[in-house]
């Protein structure tokens, strides 16, 4: 994998006009870039990210629905 990649979702727990940092960071590729916050405000992910030549992936906060998965086994 060539360019370092920054994984990041938005809070869940995020209220109008809040002061916190919006985003929760998830993880990164292609870097050993080590960030020792769980949140992190936008402005400050893309000065890093510039810095160090990487992409921000927004990763989609889905529901939290419960699925039914079969586990079978193979024959």
């Amino acid at each position: 994998m060539g360019k370092a990649i920054l994984f990041v979702r938005e809070r869940r727990k995020i209220e109008e006009g809040e002061k916190k940092p919006r985003f929760a960071f998830v993880g990164s590729v292609g870097t050993d870039l080590r960030i020792k916050i769980k949140h992190i405000r936008k402005k400050e992910l893309e000065q890093i990210a510039s810095m160090i030549g990487a992409e921000v992936v927004y990763l989609e906060a889905g529901k939290h629905e419960e699925e039914e998965i079969e586990v079978g086994e193979e024959e």
